[in-house]
């Protein structure tokens, strides 16, 4: 008995090492992708790129992993999520190391298209092994933990890259943050393993990509929770691309004010929602089981009227207001979101659920983003922050009748 409570205890223990461990792959994958950004003033001007190029290089990045992410949880899901972590990891720091020695704009493009492709084959991997070694007791927490990741990187990404580029020039930048990522690869390989599966694999495993799909997306509620998650990206991507912009133009912000202002308050809130959100749907859920969704609407309920007043106030104290509290409901939807889906998806099929997922919003907010910019000159930024709110909550009106449910599982093995 005792023997049995230790190892029960250890398991424990291990579970959240994994949230720990892949908290730090997700900062850095943040950070790769953020850190050109912070340095596009120096390469305008080394390499002679115009300001539509380093659009591109954005795009180029945007589009390639958007178009990644199926693909690479369906190998996740077959070749099991270690080997696609430690490989991703490896892949783009590679690259990231690569990026300091480019030369031209057309390579920069190449491998900025190359890092869109190793970085998407990390999340749906990630999520599906923390899913895999946590239960609905501790799921929500687990996964709001990681995403805490996202905060971390992207702040880094900017802060510490455009400061050590400002001392060592924009190349020794790469090569430090590449060689970090190479570095932890090999550790994450020693110390990272699979779950043993606990349920046994089903023959439906070795059937054909496009039935797989299929499956996934007749699960019942999958689809509105993949309707719902391409609104809520659509409402990242214009947000984060056109806020900073709204900010200078509106509020009459600098630069430098403008760009702190529009990530650090929304990612401040964020933070304090995926904490919330972690625990509210794991206390939630021991009460009903519906209770990771109810959390996610709740979420967005909070989110969408306070990003519908940081696009109408003209008052910089309710605009920090607006964009703290529509954080924190963005937290708590994000954090819940791979739970509500393991609800209905089977074990052996959570990273193609998720990187169909992932897919839809990366596509979707590219095209958002880019249409936000075409509508500007019409009706301006404030009110396409208040169609974005209003999506949201129809977002959440669709959230509240989600209802995952696994199907039997048929064809087990003869």
């Amino acid at each position: 008995m005792f023997h049995s409570s230790k190892k029960i205890s250890s398991s424990n223990a291990y579970a959240w090492i994994v949230v720990l461990l892949l908290t730090l792959v997700w900062m850095l994958n943040y950070l790769d992708r953020q850190v050109l950004f912070s340095v596009f003033p120096l390469l305008e001007k080394e390499l002679h790129i115009s300001t539509f190029q380093l659009g591109l290089l954005g795009t180029s990045f945007l589009w390639v992993y958007a178009f990644s992410s199926p693909i690479a949880g369906y190998l996740a899901d077959r070749i099991g999520s270690k080997r696609m972590i430690c490989a991703s990891l490896l892949v783009w720091s590679a690259v990231t190391l690569a990026t300091g020695h480019a030369r031209s704009f057309e390579r920069l493009l190449w491998l900025r298209s190359l890092m869109g492709i190793s970085e998407a084959c990390y999340l749906p991997a990630g999520l599906a092994l923390i899913a895999a070694f946590h239960s609905q007791r501790t799921r929500a927490k687990a996964i709001s933990l990681h995403y805490s990741g996202t905060y971390i990187g992207t702040v880094l990404g900017g802060t510490l890259g455009g400061l050590l580029a400002a001392y060592y020039g924009w190349r020794s930048v790469f090569g430090i943050f590449g060689a970090v990522g190479c570095a932890y690869a090999i550790v994450l390989l020693l110390v990272l393993r699979d779950k043993a599966p606990v349920e046994e694999k089903p023959v439906a495993a070795q059937r054909h990509v496009r039935e797989i799909v299929i499956e996934i997306l007749t699960t019942p509620g999958y689809r509105k929770l993949l309707i719902v998650f391409a609104i809520a990206s659509v409402c990242d991507w214009a947000i984060y691309t056109w806020m900073p912009f709204y900010l200078y133009e509106s509020f009459h912000f600098s630069l430098a004010k403008a760009g702190f202002a529009a990530t650090f308050y929304m990612k401040a809130g964020g933070f304090a929602g995926l904490l919330v959100g972690g625990f509210l749907g794991d206390a939630w859920f021991r009460f009903s089981r519906s209770g990771y969704v109810f959390t996610q609407t709740a979420g967005l309920l909070i989110a969408a009227p306070f990003l519908v007043l940081s696009g109408i106030t003209r008052v910089p104290a309710m605009l920090y207001v607006g964009m703290v509290l529509f954080g924190l409901g963005k937290g708590m939807y994000d954090g819940n979101t791979m739970p509500v889906l393991c609800e209905g998806v089977d074990p052996h099929r959570r990273a193609t659920a998720f990187g169909i997922l992932n897919f839809a919003g990366t596509f979707c907010g590219g095209i958002v983003a880019a249409g936000a910019g075409a509508l500007k000159s019409h009706i301006g930024l404030g009110p396409i922050f208040g169609i974005c709110g209003g999506l949201l909550l129809v977002g959440a009106l669709i959230t509240f009748r989600i209802r995952m449910e696994r199907r039997p599982v048929t064809g087990m093995g003869v």
